[in-house]
Parts: structure tokens; C-alpha cells; sequence
């Protein structure tokens, strides 16, 4: 066996262990949907002795699942096409026309993106309230919106690849600002664009504090607040509760595979680039 057939092997024995470990508690979860309330308690970490399979209906009967699972997705959909937007544009100037003003600008931005979110809770609470974008799902995109910032930084890094000629020679054929961006520039950052999307919707979709916070109505909840409709006073459905937690994981789990290899290509495309 060669040295690089013993490496491989090497990772192989390696990775199996922590493979497994961190499919546990996928599995404890799902195996979970299909007891009863008293066979979880009792032996969560085994196979169901006898299936339970209305776990799923009584959660769609019991809950507004349907209605939170399009408040999720306008919300997401809404505030990422936003974000990317807004953070693409707010790049563009500061690349191509660099000057004291817009590296202040970076600088200011960078400044409030270092500062954590839970921090900035209590004033952002009394904002939105003298606002009256409490328990409003435009007050939400208006709040994920400042995720722009994060795409900027992204955006930024990258654009910095493109060469500024292209800008001049559609400025001779006579383009205006607003056409190079959209004509030229933006078609260029297909591969970060997709890359900030997909980071994007992840952190959004599963979100929890947010929401918890700024959503009150039952016709408002999100998905992920949908999961603590299982959670009493004094105990927890543990059935309902994974049920829930994996109708909530299942379509961000296929989205993210599905745009896994566009998540590489970004990253690797932008680093091969810098």
C-alpha cells in the first residue's frame, strides 16, 4: 500500500467515528416522530416497537403549519433578495469609484457588523415598537435587511476581481452607472451572489430569536416558533416536538443539498481569484 493509499485510509477510520456522532441525533430525532408519547420517554434511543405514523397528521390538524410555513418563506425569500440586492449596490461605488467618503462608509459599516445582535436588542425592540412593526412580517424583513452588510463584505472581496476596464469601455459605448451595474457588473458576481444567498437563507429559515421577539400572533409564527406549540407549562410533547423540528429541518436540508456544490464553487471561485 502506497503512503497516500495509508493516508486515505487513515481519514477513512478517522472520519467514520465523528460521521456517526454527528448523525446521532438526526436519527434520534426522526425515530422519535414515530412513537408514542410514552415509548419516548421510555426508550428514546431505540427502534419504535410499534410505528406511530399520526404524529404527522395531528401536528397539520393541531397547528397552523401550512400558514407559518409560507410566513418562513416569505420572509426568507423577501429579506435575502433584498439583502443581496442592497448589499451588491452599496458595493459597487465603493469599489469603482473609491474615495475618503465611501472607505468612511466601509469603515462605519464594518464597525456596526462587528457589534453582536443581542446586544443591540433593547434599543432595536423600542425602534421597532415606535415604528408599530411589532408582530409584522414586514417588520422582520426590515430587520433581517440588515444583513446587507454581510453581503457587502462578500460582494466587495470579489468585485475587487473585476477589472475596472470593463466599466470604461461600457462608458465609451455609452452605458450609463446604472446600466454597468446591471448589464456587466452583476452578471459577473453570479458565483458570490448564490454563495450569499444560500448563507442567507440558512441563518434566516432557522432563525429563532428574532422572530421570538418580534412576532407575536399565533398567524405571524414562523416555522421554527411552530416548534414550541409542543412545549407546556410544566412538559413537552416529545413526539409532537420532533415531528415538528423535522418538518422544519427537511427544506432547508434540501435546499442545501441541492446548492451545496454552488456554495464551493463561490467560495473556491472568489478565493482562486483574490
Amino acid at each position: 500500500m502506497t503512503n497516500a493509499g495509508k493516508r486515505n485510509w487513515l481519514l477513512d477510520v478517522i472520519m467514520l467515528p465523528i460521521g456517526l456522532i454527528t448523525f446521532f441525533p438526526f436519527y434520534l430525532i426522526v425515530i422519535n416522530t414515530f412513537k408514542s408519547m410514552k415509548e419516548t420517554a421510555t426508550s428514546p434511543m431505540s427502534l419504535p416497537k410499534d410505528w406511530v405514523f399520526t404524529n404527522y397528521a395531528a401536528v397539520f390538524e393541531e397547528t397552523g403549519l401550512l400558514r407559518s410555513f409560507s410566513n418562513s418563506l416569505i420572509i426568507t425569500a423577501t429579506s435575502v433578495l433584498l439583502m443581496v440586492l442592497i448589499g451588491a449596490m452599496a458595493a459597487y461605488p465603493v469599489v469603482f469609484n473609491p474615495n475618503r467618503m465611501n472607505r468612511a462608509i466601509t469603515v462605519y459599516l464594518l464597525a456596526g457588523f462587528m457589534i453582536p445582535f443581542q446586544t443591540t436588542l433593547i434599543p432595536l425592540f423600542q425602534l421597532m415598537t415606535d415604528f408599530k412593526l411589532i408582530d409584522s412580517l414586514y417588520g422582520l424583513i426590515i430587520l433581517y435587511m440588515g444583513g446587507a452588510v454581510f453581503v457587502f463584505f462578500l460582494v466587495m472581496g470579489y468585485m475587487k476581481t473585476i477589472p475596472k476596464e470593463l466599466g470604461e469601455a461600457a462608458i465609451i459605448d455609452g452605458c450609463g452607472i446604472g446600466g454597468i451595474f446591471w448589464r456587466i457588473i452583476l452578471p459577473l458576481l453570479k458565483p458570490i451572489t448564490v454563495t450569499s444567498i444560500i448563507f442567507q437563507t440558512m441563518w434566516i429559515w432557522n432563525d429563532f430569536l428574532a422572530p421570538m421577539l418580534f412576532l407575536n400572533s399565533k398567524s405571524n409564527a414562523t416555522l421554527v416558533l411552530q416548534v414550541y406549540t409542543a412545549k407546556g407549562e410544566f412538559s413537552v410533547n416529545w413526539p409532537m416536538f420532533m415531528t415538528l423540528t423535522v418538518i422544519t429541518l427537511v427544506p432547508i436540508f434540501i435546499f442545501f443539498i441541492i446548492m451545496q456544490k454552488q456554495i464551493v464553487k463561490g467560495i473556491v471561485g472568489g478565493a482562486i481569484k483574490g
